[in-house]
């Protein structure tokens, strides 16, 4: 072999040959879209950051600085790990916030809405208001003291103010007799709610022993009225602006109703 045609220089070879490409390392930072991104790279602060989000999320009440500061690495600056903690979540669907010097995770206020649940609260009746209901339905208009004519007992405020407060009851007029006493009788709503066109549509004497609402020991002459939502004698519409004591004391009607029967 000759001079010029000596063997290639094998690290002048290695040296021509083509690099192998290499991939880049992805970003350290890089998170699912659902994931809250937190300001810089994944540093130690990012991640200060991270332990202070979950110690937050699962504590059953709120936490102050000192009881973060506990759980966190010594040396932690606990206060600029809150502060741009709630940075991160000032815009989304729950807030970092701090109530009495101790921080917790809420729902954002614009969104409170969204928790609001309309519930339906069950009120059972007590059979001393079943009792008047059922007198003012089929005597109505009827006053207070021919209520309690009717049941043989008192009837208290309590009584007439739950049937009020159903919105089944309401103050009909005066009855023209001395000391004027209210009347009462149904509402539409008391219609609406047992299902009748009007109250002359309640159940008979009859109807009601067919039902087994009545027993056969009833006493001799026993009858059942024929209601009237049309008012009767004397009677007239209710308005606060004819009977003033009456209105801007609406709630104590009761009371001076007792006292015009006495």
């Amino acid at each position: 072999m000759s001079a010029d045609e000596q063997e290639p220089d094998k690290d002048g070879e290695e040296g021509t040959e083509a690099e192998a490409p290499q991939e880049e390392a992805a970003p350290e930072n890089d998170a699912p879209e659902n994931v809250v991104k937190f300001p810089g790279d994944a540093t130690e602060h990012a991640q200060l950051m991270r332990m202070a989000e979950a110690l937050l999320f699962a504590a059953a009440e709120p936490l102050d600085i000192d009881s973060i500061a506990a759980r966190l690495p010594d040396g932690a600056d606990v206060g600029a790990v809150i502060e741009d903690l709630q940075k991160a979540y000032e815009s989304r669907g729950v807030n970092l916030v701090r109530i009495a010097n101790k921080w917790m995770f809420r729902t954002a206020d614009d969104l409170s809405f969204l928790m609001e649940r309309e519930a339906v609260e069950q009120k059972r009746l007590s059979r001393a208001a079943m009792e008047t209901l059922a007198i003012i339905a089929y005597h109505q208009p009827v006053t207070r003291a021919e209520i309690e004519e009717i049941r043989g007992v008192s009837v208290s405020k309590g009584t007439l103010d739950v049937l009020m407060e159903t919105g089944w009851v309401r103050l009909r007029g005066r009855k023209r007799t001395p000391g004027r006493p209210v009347t009462y009788g149904t509402t539409e709503d008391f219609l609406v709610h047992f299902g009748l066109e009007n109250v002359g549509d309640l159940p008979g004497l009859d109807e009601l022993k067919a039902a087994g609402l009545l027993d056969g020991r009833l006493p001799p002459g026993f009858d059942i009225p024929n209601p009237s939502d049309t008012g009767g004698e004397g009677d007239g519409e209710f308005e606060d602006a004819a009977e003033p004591e009456y209105g801007a004391e609406l709630d104590d009607h009761l009371e001076q109703e007792k006292s015009d029967d006495d």
